[in-house]
């Protein structure tokens, strides 16, 4: 069909039980599309060749066409335009870094702080201490919240609501709150300024919810695959080992996602807990660009946009189970 007719027919061409004012309003819609886009180009080639004029016209017509793709695209620039100020920052160099443009690619852009965080910061150790704390922390909170959900979906023991009641309302406490006794159970273990102290605080704050969410997870899946398993020789374990966890990847990598984020960018418990400066993780060594009297926001800038990377990554390549694992592990049955 050529563009002239596929146009009639989503815009001029009546269409069966369609309201006359409805048909109006779809023609309407439709003459406004051209004029539209012809504004543009007019407004583009008088303001010297400006592009913004004709992809300001471009979403105009797009939401006439399409008012939900339309939202979506001003929603997702909307957005990104931030963090595009943030790389935007990172870029500029020194004697332009207070500048008040609005062009995402400075004048003279420069990779000095990105150079500076590697040469004259211990960046690298940073990234490496939160690195080791975060691997742990997911590792060994996965692991101990899949063997504690399993028991607590599968056997009915003495004590196993209060027990579920009890971690729920762990997580009802606000975290401020836990400082103190994290900071005393901590130092009476001679783990304080040691990188262990940190992952055992993290790992004791991630585990009930991640028992939660895997609980509600084993809920759904039926206990005859496992009989079968059991029946045709496998032991418990076996069974739990080669029949559940697999099928629990959606949930097991929701779980990991989440423990990874907490522990990577989480700052309160780590300035209580770690003071000196080689085992700083990020987040700490990232507050030494805020003084008193100036900031280094170029610095700033460059380490926040590095810190995203792996975050992001990881965050696209688990998205697939994030979507099915939720949706999953809420339904029973």
């Amino acid at each position: 069909m050529s563009i002239l007719g596929d146009y009639r027919q989503r815009y001029l061409d009546e269409r069966a039980y369609e309201t006359p004012s409805a048909l109006w309003l779809r023609r309407i819609r439709g003459a406004l599309i051209p004029i539209v886009l012809l504004v543009g180009l007019l407004l583009m080639a008088v303001q010297g060749m400006n592009v913004l004029y004709l992809l300001g016209a471009l979403w105009v017509a797009i939401l006439l066409a399409h008012p939900t793709h339309g939202f979506l695209i001003l929603y997702s620039i909307i957005t990104i335009y931030p963090v595009s100020r943030v790389v935007t920052v990172s870029l500029r160099p020194t004697q332009t870094l207070l500048s008040t443009s609005l062009a995402v690619i400075p004048q003279n852009a420069s990779l000095e702080n990105y150079r500076n965080l590697f040469t004259e910061q211990n960046f690298t150790l940073w990234i490496w201490n939160s690195a080791l704390i975060t691997i742990v922390v997911s590792i060994i909170g996965v692991t101990v919240a899949a063997t504690s959900a399993y028991a607590f979906s599968r056997w009915r023991f003495p004590g196993r609501s209060p027990a579920l009641l009890l971690l729920l309302s762990t997580q009802m406490i606000p975290a401020g709150m836990l400082l103190i006794p994290i900071f005393i159970i901590v130092s009476r273990l001679g783990l304080q300024n040691n990188l262990l102290g940190l992952a055992l605080a993290y790992i004791t704050t991630a585990i009930p919810l991640s028992i939660w969410i895997l609980r509600g997870y084993y809920d759904t899946i039926p206990y005859d695959l496992e009989e079968a398993a059991m029946v045709d020789g496998a032991s418990r374990l076996e069974a739990f080992y080669r029949i559940v966890l697999p099928l629990s990847t959606p949930a097991l990598a929701v779980i990991f996602l989440f423990n990874f984020l907490n522990a990577w960018s989480e700052y309160q418990v780590a300035n209580v807990i770690l003071k000196a400066d080689e085992i700083r993780t990020w987040p700490l060594g990232l507050n030494d660009f805020v003084g008193n009297f100036q900031t280094q926001w170029g610095l700033y800038a460059a380490a926040s946009v590095l810190i995203t990377v792996p975050v992001v990554a990881l965050f696209l390549y688990s998205s697939k189970y994030l979507i099915s694992g939720l949706t999953l592990g809420s339904v029973k049955g």
